[in-house]
């Protein structure tokens, strides 16, 4: 019989996977990562173990989460960039933990409560869209080795939610959270300024004259028009000055970008991105991303530079930009700069 060890939260999402691999004839571990110091979210997954009867574990990585993914969410906020906190504990933290956890237990797979599917191709193994569009996780997967990728059972990537819920869904079973899990149930402003020395400064516009001022550059993305004090009308941020505290206005219609470049990035296959226009891009999980196709320009040891068909749309230093043959993953990389 083979064995797995199952990333564990005690939520809908986690515990469907238990479920489903138990009833597929798997033996199952539960394995539940504490990254935080809310004792209340490991005392879930301990409650919800119990009553599925299945052996549980935790393992305390506060230090390793805090070093990894909360000092690299509040450093790319003070260099004016859009981080990615998902995208980096997923590659950082969940898989190669869960994929150590396999290893010194002699456990053939890990598995996770993402929805997307894993498949091989001739010796390489891609990161699929999940079939439910709209809980669709690979964007935040394209930085995964092939050793995780191997291992790894996703089986609600097959399921739509709703079919989740309808069959796994007790009144007792908590939902999965969509908010960033460290802020502890406070806005990203609110644990931005408790974080960074946040101070007021300038708004330029595109000729450089100041018109108005900021709260602080570090709480402003790209494209964003809230919060500006100005009286220019349908202004948004166009750029972010940290050495100088200085936000750069613009119209909207000045963030349209069709060179981006990745720096640095993952690729599944390189010869993949050789067709020119055969492949797609997006540069956020959910929310409005490039049309059209996008072909690959030079590739250097560590940058991609690409260009896209379509403009993507207020993109910001950052991000990742996730590159797509149809559903599947072929990589990604971190946006460095665009044009």
């Amino acid at each position: 019989m083979k064995k797995v060890i199952v990333g564990f939260s005690g939520g809908i999402d986690s515990t469907a996977t238990a479920l489903i691999l138990r009833e597929a004839g798997y033996t199952v571990q539960l394995l539940t990562l504490q990254i935080t110091d809310d004792i209340g979210l490991l005392d879930r997954a301990c409650r919800r173990a119990e009553q599925l009867d299945l052996p549980w574990e935790s393992l305390d990585v506060r230090e390793l989460f805090r070093h990894e993914v909360i000092d690299y969410f509040i450093e790319s906020y003070r260099r004016g960039e859009t981080p990615s906190p998902c995208a980096v504990c997923n590659a950082r933290i969940k898989w190669p933990l869960l994929y150590d956890a396999m290893r010194q237990k002699g456990y053939d797979y890990i598995a996770t409560g993402h929805y997307v599917r894993i498949e091989s191709v001739g010796e390489r193994y891609y990161v699929q869209q999940g079939v439910d569009p709209n809980k669709d996780q690979s964007y935040y997967l394209w930085d995964l080795p092939q050793k995780y990728l191997q291992s790894a059972l996703t089986p609600l990537g097959s399921f739509c939610k709703s079919e989740i819920l309808r069959r796994y869904g007790q009144s007792d079973t908590p939902r999965e959270s969509m908010s960033i899990c460290f802020l502890s149930g406070i806005s990203c402003t609110e644990y931005l300024q408790r974080h960074l020395p946040v101070n007021p400064g300038e708004i330029i516009d595109e000729t450089g004259h100041v018109i108005g001022r900021h709260a602080g550059y570090a709480l402003y993305t790209i494209g964003q028009k809230k919060g500006l004090q100005t009286d220019r009308e349908g202004m948004v941020v166009t750029e972010i000055d940290p050495l100088h505290n200085r936000l750069r206005v613009g119209p909207f219609q000045t963030l349209q970008h069709h060179h981006l470049l990745l720096h640095p990035y993952r690729i599944t296959d390189p010869v993949l991105l050789q067709p020119p226009g055969s492949f797609s891009v997006r540069i956020r999980g959910i929310g409005q991303n490039p049309g059209g196709k996008a072909r690959l320009i030079e590739q250097t040891a560590d940058t991609l530079h690409l260009y896209l068909e379509e403009p993507a749309l207020a993109a910001s230093p950052g991000q990742p930009v996730v590159l797509y043959d149809q559903d599947r993953v072929l990589g990604g990389g971190f946006l460095k700069s665009y044009f």
